[in-house]
């Protein structure tokens, strides 16, 4: 399994603004701290911010906040919102599969339990698991408050 971007950026959003509690985050200083383009950016904090795990603020003083706190965001949430509209074969898209063995083939069985066995393992992970006490993801996520002003 490969995991997009897009979820790859959700939870590098939401580990940030879990480091940053309590702080309105810049999508430009975030962009830097996490390695992304703000194009990506965007429409990734659009998404969070949809599904209601981040609040964002327009404006002059705008930016994003974490809406839930670490400890109610499973990761296994996050996963299955963001990848779970993908199929992750062929045969799991009934519309576009070409597969000529879909009729008969128990492989996609064991796909389909695999996969569901990957979101219920990351489904007792919080944010809080991925934050608290991680001092070196502290240090490259933490935005300085004088940065902010």
């Amino acid at each position: 399994m490969r995991l997009t971007t897009k979820t790859n950026l959700a939870m590098r959003v939401l580990m940030a603004c879990a480091v940053n509690r309590g702080a309105v985050l810049r999508k430009h200083e975030l962009a830097a701290s996490i390695n992304a383009s703000e194009a990506h950016l965007a429409v990734v904090i659009n998404q969070l911010s949809r599904l209601g795990f981040i609040t964002t603020l327009r404006g002059r003083n705008g930016g994003l906040s974490l809406r839930l706190a670490p400890e109610d965001i499973s990761v296994g949430k996050v996963f299955r919102l963001f990848e779970g509209g993908l199929p992750l074969a062929e045969c799991f898209a009934r519309a576009a599969n070409t597969c000529p063995l879909s009729s008969c083939c128990r492989l996609n069985t064991s796909i389909a339990r695999a996969l569901e066995a990957f979101f219920r393992e990351l489904d007792g992970v919080t944010l809080a698991d991925l934050v608290a006490g991680n001092a070196g993801l502290s240090r490259l996520l933490l935005v300085d408050a004088a940065d902010l002003a």
